[in-house]
């Protein structure tokens, strides 16, 4: 099945990822078992998502003249994400600060650098069967990409922050967590929104009203930063294929529970093959 194209309007950074026993008390000083660089971002992570889950993608965004570009986009090139939409900006490319738990919790930092230098036109996202933004780039991106959508239109609404009334009437779905959920005042207002919580189902809200309910699958859990990512790259690839509300929620909440299994973002962001495997147990 060819789900069509993607195009990703998003972030992109390079993590660098500290591994402790547990996540330190406010003022509290840890010793990290280890540090790791890894490809990241919240744009970069679903258009890859979405790559691995079969689409055609494109990613728009802006990195830095430095090496952090250059190590976080090895990942995307490998995989066939197309990145002639992504610019290159004076700025330096963003980072994000990682404290990832033994039992998967995170805490992250983001440092946006360069992606606060995103734009959007339409020659961008207008030729796309689904265009994706998530809120790690400027509002006047997202309100562009919305505006030039040609075909449906997904927003990740995350990190929180408030959404413009015409960004969420465009929207044919918004994805949040449970907290971004409380957060967002209006966010109910979307045609269609998915409530994600961590190993707790997920919910899918019509008009307000829940139309479909999905548990993840049980996993072992080692590191979260990704499993968000997975799930909304892998329900705009389910919006696309054309499947049902409660079909669409399961595949994304495997998704989300397999990358969970796996250490860093982009490195734990599972296939189309991988999700049909773990759904078929």
């Amino acid at each position: 099945m060819n789900p069509g194209t993607v195009t990703v309007v998003g972030s992109v950074n390079l993590d660098l990822v500290a591994a402790l026993d547990r996540l330190p008390r406010a003022g509290e000083t840890l010793t990290a078992d280890g540090l790791r660089r890894l490809p990241g971002g919240k744009g970069a992570n679903q258009a890859l998502a979405a790559r691995r889950a079969g689409a055609r993608v494109r990613l728009v965004g802006a990195v830095g003249v430095d090496a952090a570009a250059q190590a976080a986009l090895e990942l995307l090139r490998r995989d066939g994400v197309e990145l002639d939409r992504l610019r290159t900006v004076d700025e330096p490319t963003g980072l994000a600060l990682i404290e990832v738990e033994r039992a998967g919790e995170t805490t992250i930092v983001v440092v946006p650098g360069a992606n606060a230098a995103v734009q959007v036109t339409r020659d961008d996202v207008a030729d796309a069967d689904a265009v994706l933004a998530v809120l790690e780039v400027p509002e006047p991106a997202v309100r562009a990409a919305a505006e030039h959508a040609g075909g449906l239109f997904v927003l990740n609404a995350a990190p929180a922050r408030p959404v413009p009334e015409a960004v969420l009437r465009r929207a044919d779905l918004v994805v949040v967590n449970r907290a971004e959920h409380a957060a967002l005042a209006g966010i109910d207002r979307a045609r269609v929104v998915a409530v994600t919580d961590g190993p707790r189902d997920a919910v899918l809200l019509r008009d307000g009203r829940e139309v479909a309910r999905a548990a993840p699958p049980a996993v072992s859990a080692v590191d979260g930063t990704a499993a968000g990512d997975a799930f909304v790259g892998a329900a705009v690839v389910g919006m696309l294929e054309g499947r049902r509300d409660a079909d669409l929620l399961a595949r994304a909440c495997a998704a989300g529970a397999l990358a969970a299994t796996r250490h860093g973002a982009q490195p734990s962001l599972p296939t189309a093959a991988e999700i049909d495997e773990v759904l078929a147990r």
